[in-house]
């Protein structure tokens, strides 16, 4: 079983990550640099579905999503509990689904690479509170808001 500790480690590794991947997507100017160097790695897969080159509404949802993700993202490494980790693993749970939803309806396979991180942290995140339910029935519902 994973530890408490264990656990807000999982959580402030999930939070990293995040920060890593999205910070790129709060200007426009950075998310464009960051869809060039998408499109660059598709070309040299020789993907068969490109990269697009995002308009001015398109652009101004990539960066709320990149703005939302990084104060997120702050908070968990802020203020780390189990809790949080389960309110993550959701919302990893939400954006693998619409990641895998948009690469059947023709986005880039790149997508995909993201997508295995989210399952992986929100797997992660979860498995320990499930774990312990099942040790301890009562035990679960205190640990899902310990610290």
């Amino acid at each position: 079983m994973i530890s408490a500790k264990n656990n807000l480690g999982i959580v402030k590794s999930s939070a990293i990550y995040d920060l890593v991947v999205t910070a790129g997507f709060m200007t426009p100017w950075t998310a464009a640099w960051v869809l060039t160097g998408f499109g660059t790695l598709s070309g040299a897969l020789a993907l068969e579905r490109p990269v697009p080159v995002l308009d001015v509404s398109a652009m101004l949802f990539a960066n709320l999503l990149g703005s939302v993700v990084v104060v997120w993202s702050l908070w968990r490494l802020a203020q780390p509990s189990r809790r949080v980790g389960l309110y993550d693993a959701l919302a990893r749970t939400l954006f693998a689904t619409w990641q895998l939803y948009a690469v059947a309806h023709g986005a880039s396979v790149l997508i995909l690479g993201f997508t295995v991180f989210e399952v992986l942290f929100a797997v992660a995140q979860v498995w320990p509170i499930c774990a312990v339910r099942q040790v301890h029935p009562r035990a679960g519902q205190a640990a899902s808001g310990a610290g």
